[in-house]
């Protein structure tokens, strides 16, 4: 099995690697999750691997265990949450996000924190409040986290992310 850094410094791994180094660290505790985080795939060959990347995604804003910002993107040097709703309906595939921040942008937390058991432990896991979506995450370090994301509308193997904090506050 590579490591979680061999992977990282490859750009890509498989997705039974990917699995074994997921269920290779530690759990996440709730508290433990706060701030704001840059995220990006870790390549599996998923069908997801780089979308959010080319749409601007900057990554996640954890501000308190019900108020979670799931999907927050860049416009320059500033940040701004989208309703992961509205991505569906209104960010074609290959375009920016900011590109269409008027119809996406909104201040309402879309998710929250919760324990789930998965892959036989309980971890820190953030549920999507309008959609069939869990994020699991555990914990490559203090500042950084592995996450799979489990949808159910997405048949097949998670899609794997990694989320590095950037401070310890939100948007």
């Amino acid at each position: 099995m590579a490591t979680f850094q061999e992977a990282i410094a490859a750009g890509k791994t498989t997705t039974e690697n990917a699995l074994a180094i997921f269920d290779s660290l530690p759990t996440v505790k709730l508290e433990e999750l706060h701030g704001k985080y840059e995220g990006s795939s870790f390549p599996t060959g998923h069908l997801q691997d780089g979308f959010l990347e080319a749409s601007g995604w900057y990554g996640k804003t954890f501000d308190e265990i019900n108020q979670v910002h799931p999907l927050v993107f860049r416009d320059g040097n500033d940040l701004f949450a989208v309703n992961p709703i509205a991505t569906l309906t209104q960010l074609e595939p290959g375009k920016n996000a900011k590109d269409s921040r008027d119809k996406l942008e909104t201040k309402e937390h879309a998710a929250r924190l919760r324990m789930v058991e998965y892959r036989g432990v309980s971890t820190a896991s953030m549920i999507y409040n309008q959609a069939p979506i869990i994020d699991h995450f555990r914990k490559v370090d203090d500042q950084t986290l592995l996450g799979a994301m489990d949808n159910i509308q997405m048949p097949g193997p998670p899609f794997f992310f990694v989320l590095r904090r950037r401070s310890q506050v939100g948007l």
